[in-house]
């Protein structure tokens, strides 16, 4: 592992978090490309990606990405030029070579061995795609782009005669050179190109900026070499060679300077409109002299590792627009210094990004912490304010309100921070499809729906192994087998829908397949082979559907890699019951089943309403409560001895107490004039809490009591009051399912083994 201490030990950092926003670009690219939605530009995005994942890693000698993204970059750019068709087949070997390349990266950042067998066996399928001819070709360009000018060295010497020997044809070499940048043109764009020794460093090639710029439009190159000393004072390291270019094109100032965007800070560049010449480039020689793009940004010339790296062999001779050789190559590689420093596109570009800075998980956590605490202090000035009795013009609680909006309005926004897009996560378990399909012959494609949708990151980051486990368990007991499925008259192909969005205050995921849904005569029958449930017992589909959730319960006939050992969908529910969160079922026998997650949108802070219930504080969150009710005699109806009901409106609802539900108090003997509130379940479905008494309504901080009590059903976590007092956060809707028989009389017969 690299010393902390050590510089480059962040450079290398911020390489790796730029190759995985390289390796997210490339997998929504493939994705596009899967879907049949491919433009140029897409395709050009997939290669980007990649050819910028193997500059950088070529600048830090990471030999086995450089060689694994080179194939990749190459089968990509036969795409590019028509050579190879990217059919169905083709993107299928895209998308396990991205897998690959994520697994290199992940391996050189972790100092750790990716899977060599995998990765041959991906590379042999590159290698077959690019073909004989095209590997020679591949081979060939090596060596091909460095083209030697034949010089004539007629010395006019006369070997018979007395004749001195002359140099025809040459200029005086005591003469000043004339600077490039006194030729004036008259249209297009001259365009003046100094590179920082640090350009070359990196992995990146001028040579590359011309192709691209010869793409644009009728380009003039005139490379000045009147920088270069003799070749005993050369230094490979140093950068002496610079370009004058005339473009004439038809796109604007922005289209010109973005060809320039990936080594902004590792060259000196300006650009001039027609019939204006570009200023004299500054001298070039040691490569720690500060380089600009106009506005004078310097290059981080140190965040680059040094390497034996000069001028590009073909760079060192005048070039015309037709000299310049075809190459199958892209734009400049991502560095990490032109990654974290890359400026801003012109303000004039409507899809100008935002300016980021990247912090430490820790640093954001401890603001967390801090903010939680703050709430808590407001909480209780507030307490003291409202026990000194002072009234509510007052300057101190005028000055209180304004505090808790600020208090308000400062969790927001650290909240904001830590939310991410699922968007990381849903690609990951496009490959958990690919692997798991192939593992048990199946087609299998995902699909993803609301992958902007934005989560705790530390939500995320403890969501995917659950999700693993539902999306393996969709794949090899949701969906059918090809002739299964044809045989049902379905498509061959069968699709996993991974969706995420915010619904009621909370995050809803959804893992929904179109397979034959839940064979739940088999499913009961194995729970009473294993013991988990009486034989004699009669479930309802839904309780039998929730077996499916218990330690031990499998399906599968045969042990194999994806299940068959009684592991998955307890530890599924397990996990998301430690976020505070709910996992539900959902099956329509030959149509599908769908499973639900629901979960908090933090794990820090959230607004509840503080209630009474037998003497004890409790505080229900308020994104669950749809309304607050006063029981009146008329809206109660009873339905048999203990089970009661509300009509609201034009529906009944079930009426639980919840004191007795919790297990503080007898059921009281009358209801009338109890205050309700109407909760809301993420299946649209509604129950009525009596409570004792509504206090106030708050932010409160969240403290976990998993680790200490375990879960408790119906609680979800605990907070501190602004008197210090330590109040229970409730968990309504599991306090729902968890209700007595008297609601729910179906829920008695499920009548446990043991």
């Amino acid at each position: 592992m690299m010393d902390e201490d050590d510089p480059m030990a962040e450079i290398r950092a911020s390489f790796f978090v730029e190759c995985e926003e390289l390796l997210e670009a490339l997998q929504d690219g493939l994705q596009i490309m899967d879907d049949g939605e491919a433009d140029e530009e897409t395709i050009n995005v997939v290669f980007r990606a990649v050819h910028s994942i193997k500059g950088g890693a070529g600048a830090f000698g990471l030999e086995d990405l450089v060689r694994f993204a080179h194939q990749f970059e190459s089968v990509l750019d036969g795409v590019r030029s028509g050579i190879i068709e990217a059919d169905r087949n083709a993107i299928s070997v895209f998308f396990q070579s991205g897998d690959i390349l994520g697994d290199l990266v992940r391996a050189a950042r972790d100092d750790d061995i990716a899977d060599e067998s995998r990765i041959q066996g991906v590379m042999s399928s590159l290698t077959s795609m690019l073909g004989a001819d095209a590997q020679e070709d591949e081979a060939e360009e090596e060596v091909s782009d460095f083209q030697p000018m034949g010089l004539s060295l007629d010395l006019g010497l006369d070997i018979g005669g007395n004749d001195a020997p002359v140099l025809p044809d040459l200029p005086d070499l005591d003469a000043a050179p004339v600077p490039a940048s006194t030729v004036v043109f008259e249209d297009g764009y001259t365009i003046h190109f100094l590179p920082d020794s640090s350009l070359y460093a990196s992995g990146n090639e001028p040579l590359h900026l011309l192709r691209l710029l010869r793409e644009m439009g009728d380009l003039d190159v005139t490379c000045d070499t009147s920088a270069l000393p003799s070749l005993s004072e050369l230094d490979e390291e140093k950068s002496y060679l610079s370009w004058t270019i005339h473009l004439t094109t038809d796109e604007d100032e922005d289209a010109v300077r973005d060809v320039f965007d990936f080594v902004a800070d590792l060259c000196t560049l300006t650009i001039t409109g027609p019939g204006k010449p570009g200023p004299d480039l500054p001298p070039t020689d040691a490569p720690s002299s500060p380089s600009t793009m106009n506005d004078g940004v310097p290059p981080d010339a140190s965040s680059t590792p040094p390497q034996n790296s000069g001028p590009a062999p073909e760079a060192t001779v005048a070039q015309k627009s037709g000299d310049v050789p075809d190459a199958k190559t892209a734009p400049s590689p991502v560095t990490p210094s032109a990654a974290a420093k890359k400026p801003a596109p012109s303000a004039s570009k409507s899809n100008k990004p935002r300016p980021t800075v990247r912090v430490d998980l820790e640093r954001i956590d401890r603001l967390v912490n801090l903010v939680g605490e703050l709430v808590i202090n407001q909480a209780m000035i507030s307490q003291s304010v409202t026990e000194a009795g002072l009234q509510t013009n007052s300057a101190v609680s005028e000055g209180l309100d304004e505090f808790m909006q600020l208090t308000r309005d400062i969790q927001d926004s650290v909240m904001m921070i830590r939310a991410q897009p699922v968007k990381s996560l849903f690609q990951r378990m496009s490959r958990i499809v690919r692997e798991a399909s192939s593992m048990v012959g199946k087609s299998v494609r995902l699909k993803t729906e609301g992958d902007a949708t934005e989560i705790d990151k530390t939500v995320i980051e403890r969501l995917a192994d659950p999700l693993t486990h539902m999306i393996r368990n969709a794949v090899d007991h949701g969906i059918e087998s090809p002739q299964d499925r044809l045989a049902a008259g379905k498509p061959e192909e069968g699709i996993v829908t991974l969706s995420a969005g915010h619904r009621s205050g909370r995050v809803i995921v959804e893992v929904v397949d179109d397979g034959a849904g839940i064979n739940r005569e088999r499913v009961l029958q194995i729970a009473i082979e294993k013991g988990l449930v009486a034989e004699n017992a009669e479930l309802t589909d839904s309780e039998i559907d929730n077996l499916l959730f218990m330690p031990g319960f499998s399906t599968a006939s045969e042990v194999s890699d994806l299940s068959g050992r009684g592991v998955g969908m307890d530890v599924v529910k397990s996990a998301i019951l430690s976020l505070g969160g709910r996992v539900t079922i959902q099956s329509n026998p030959g149509t599908g089943t769908i499973f639900t997650i629901s979960l908090p949108l933090t794990l820090a802070v959230l607004d509840g309403m503080v209630i009474n219930v037998a003497s004890q504080t409790l505080v229900v969150p308020l994104s669950t409560i749809t309304e607050t009710l006063t029981l009146m005699g008329p809206d109660i109806r009873a339905l048999g001895p203990q089970t009661n009901v509300i009509k609201v409106r034009d529906s009944f609802v079930p009426l639980l107490d919840l004191g007795f539900e919790l297990g503080f108090r007898a059921p009281l003997d009358s209801y009338v004039g109890s205050i309700a509130l109407l909760i809301a379940q993420e299946d649209g479905d509604h129950a009525a809490l009596i409570v004792d008494s509504i206090q106030d309504q708050r932010q409160v901080v969240i403290k976990g009591l998993q680790d200490t009590f375990g879960q408790v059903p119906g609680v979800a976590a605990a907070t501190i009051l602004g008197d210090g007092k330590i109040a229970l956060i409730l968990d309504p809707v599991d306090v729902v399912a968890n209700a007595d028989g008297r609601t729910q009389p179906e829920h008695s017969n499920l009548q446990l083994a043991g």
